[in-house]
């Protein structure tokens, strides 16, 4: 084995990059920028059925995304059929393999009889030993490892520790089927032997392969990689992850407005542990990740977590890099809030001044969408139900007594927070008497980034529109977007 270190990463495209694939791509990229390997990725789509283009998309758009770049061109196992079939063929010449004419009936008999007597069910071995001049007229037959029947096949696992499977209960594998389609098994030990994978790190629900892919490697008297079986991730209840967990895919994180760097920071928290550090850039994490430190209990998973450090995330991002992000959403969100796929100049213009108090309160991106709608708000501005009630007769009587003091002023946050506050003492009026109808006839909600910075972002031009439109009864807008 060649002391360079070589991941893979190696999914199945019958879906999307969920949480749990990502993680695996992550913990693979990391320990091999740890120790100056290589990361290699790998598309397993022997499945014809159920391998679909759409799903390699989002597979590589997902870790592009996702900010894990790999070594080398994609390697497509189908691709790779006709050095699988060779390498069954030269097991089957040195008689580590053998040809099993056991027709679909014989096998389904034996699965019956292994339900009835309490087994699982194996094959029992039959061709194993039996003159392939005996096979019954017109069935195709599929290859079958020859595997030790005696002893045990053990694994030093780097998660795990030592695992051990009597070979007994281990029975002879296909690995070539009647088609001549190799199996998942095959493909795998091959695949990874010609690659020169020097560790394979994947969930724990592949630790029964290891067993198996092992003896595969005996087989051909090649060396087995080094394996590591991480814990897989549960929701917070304990319970296999579920959607209601949050087993999305990647680009469903992203559409819902997490940044990647959060996600990566995340995902590497799940399931290891560097004493009680929680927030690691990405050179903190190469630097200290590795195996030894991965746990064996399954890991859960916490949306307030992520969106805690999510929002951690936002607020050390450049308002710039924000605004750019917020933007690529726009093609998913943005019709849905009275926005188009991209922002027009002077909607940008007044995210990037408003994105400093903006980025203050949102957990997501999409909070900071919600949060930003009166910058392009269409008028009449609508108030939701709670801004509303906030401009009362008494609120719009003040609104248009305090109008004229507005119009005179400096357009500055000092000045214009010196004027509401005079006006207020002058009334008698508590502030939130007089800055709450504000806000809401500028906003459309109760709540906002800073009032007088608000004013700034919109300009007196439109602040004072907006104000003069409240002069009537405000209208609520049953279809006016969520915040």
């Amino acid at each position: 084995m060649s002391d360079r270190i070589v991941t893979r990463f190696a999914p199945s495209p019958t879906g999307f990059l969920h949480i749990g694939g990502a993680r695996t791509a992550l913990f693979n990229w990391l320990y091999a920028r740890r120790t100056g390997g290589t990361m290699l990725l790998r598309i397993e789509d022997t499945d014809r059925e159920r391998s679909t283009e759409p799903a390699i998309e989002a597979i590589l758009d997902g870790l592009r995304w996702l900010g894990l770049d790999w070594d080398g061109d994609v390697v497509f196992q189908y691709a790779r059929a006709a050095r699988h079939r060779e390498a069954a063929e030269s097991l089957l010449a040195s008689g580590r393999a053998y040809r099993c004419f056991a027709t679909p009936q014989e096998l389904e008999e034996m699965r019956d009889t292994a339900r009835r007597e309490g087994r699982a069910p194996r094959y029992d071995g039959r061709w194993r030993d039996r003159d392939p001049a005996e096979a019954p007229a017109g069935v195709k037959p599929v290859i079958r490892l020859r595997a030790r029947q005696e002893g045990e096949t053990a694994v030093e696992d780097g998660v795990q520790g030592r695992v051990t499977w009597q070979n007994k209960d281990l029975d002879d594998l296909v690995l070539l089927r009647s088609d001549g389609n190799p199996t998942y098994m095959l493909a795998v030990v091959v695949d990874d032997h010609d690659m020169a994978i020097t560790d394979v790190i994947r969930g724990d629900d592949h630790l029964t392969n290891a067993a198996r892919q092992t003896q595969i490697y005996d087989a051909f008297g090649w060396s087995a990689p080094r394996f590591a079986h991480i814990p897989l991730i549960h929701g917070p209840d304990g319970a296999k992850l579920s959607k209601r967990h949050g087993a999305l895919g990647i680009e469903a994180y992203r559409d819902l407005g997490y940044l990647p760097a959060a996600l990566r920071n995340y995902l590497v928290r799940l399931g290891w542990s560097h004493g009680d550090q929680e927030i690691f850039s990405d050179e903190e994490m190469v630097a200290a990740f590795d195996l030894g430190s991965v746990g064996r209990s399954a890991a859960r998973f916490d949306f307030a977590k992520l969106e805690n450090l999510n929002g951690h995330y936002m607020r050390a991002a450049s308002d710039e890099e924000l605004v750019d992000r917020i933007e690529g959403l726009l093609p998913v969100l943005g019709p849905s809030r009275g926005l188009g796929t991209t922002f027009p100049a002077v909607v940008r213009a007044r995210l990037l001044v408003a994105m400093p108090g903006l980025k203050e309160r949102a957990k997501t991106l999409v909070d900071l969408l919600d949060s930003a709608y009166y910058l392009w708000a269409p008028g009449p501005l609508a108030l939701d139900a709670k801004a509303a009630s906030l401009v009362d007769d008494a609120a719009r009587d003040r609104l248009a007594a305090l109008r004229p003091r507005l119009d005179a002023v400096a357009w500055e946050p000092a000045a214009i927070e010196a004027a509401v506050r005079g006006f207020a003492d002058e009334v008698g009026a508590k502030l939130g008497q007089v800055a709450q109808p504000l806000r809401a006839s500028l906003t459309g909600r109760a709540t906002s980034p800073g009032l007088f910075d608000v004013m700034v972002v919109l300009g007196r031009d439109e602040s004072l529109a907006r104000i003069d439109a409240q002069a009537g009864r405000p209208v609520i807008a049953a279809s006016q977007p969520v915040a």
